[in-house]
């Protein structure tokens, strides 16, 4: 028998699933049906929500591996690389359409708290942390962890908004869920973009001074 990897577990468990429209009975059974030992598929996941979980993340790390690879990317800014990480994540959740909608069609309204998607926001919010997208120095520790998180919050919503419209859209190529991707994308940054919020401080403060000296 050939040395089974984890990839090949998530292949085996997503071609189960795609023929069946359901999980297999049992992991024992999942196992025999593909010829390999069933201790082999628990070196790899706990359950087969872990495994599901661990499919979610794959496609993450398939996009941002691509990613990394290509020079013009390393050089993006902030915006421009979060919106490269859109383009190819969702080419491949194109390319698994059939096993992605049947993982979330039924949940896409509570998409926030499906266990599912937990170490895709892991991976996600981690990305989005090491982007270092540019906000307003609040000048306080503990200010600063609530924005750091205020915004990886926001992010992953933004992220679980374009699923949803990407679940629901039915345009050639998905052509609507590339301009969604486009303008709410240009739209959060515009909306976290410090220059207009530290001149509309910066007149405040004048304004305060001026009023203070006419007193």
């Amino acid at each position: 028998k050939k040395s089974i990897t984890a990839e090949n577990i998530i292949e085996f468990y997503m071609a189960y699933v795609l023929t069946h429209n359901e999980k297999p009975k049992s992991v024992y059974a999942f196992a025999k049906a593909n010829n390999f030992e069933e201790q082999k598929f628990y070196e790899f996941f706990g359950s087969f929500d872990a495994l599901e979980q661990s499919i979610f993340k794959v496609f993450f790390d398939n996009a941002h591996t691509v990613l990394e690879k290509s020079e013009d990317y390393v050089n993006f800014d902030a915006r421009n690389k979060l919106l490269s990480f859109y383009y190819t994540f969702f080419e491949i959740l194109t390319a698994n359409r059939s096993y992605v909608v049947h993982a979330l069609e039924h949940n896409k309204n509570q998409l926030k708290s499906l266990k599912t998607l937990a170490k895709l926001k892991q991976r996600f919010s981690n990305y989005i942390d090491h982007l270092n997208i540019k906000t307003l120095d609040l000048k306080q520790q503990q200010l600063e962890r609530l924005k750091k998180r205020g915004l990886k919050e926001t992010a992953w919503l933004q992220l679980l908004l374009t699923i949803k419209f990407w679940l629901d859209d039915t345009s050639p190529s998905f052509e609507k869920t590339d301009l969604f991707i486009e303008k709410s994308v240009r739209v959060s940054f515009d909306l976290i973009d410090t220059t207009p919020l530290k001149s509309l401080i910066d007149f405040g403060k004048f304004l305060y001074k001026e009023k203070m000296h006419s007193n």
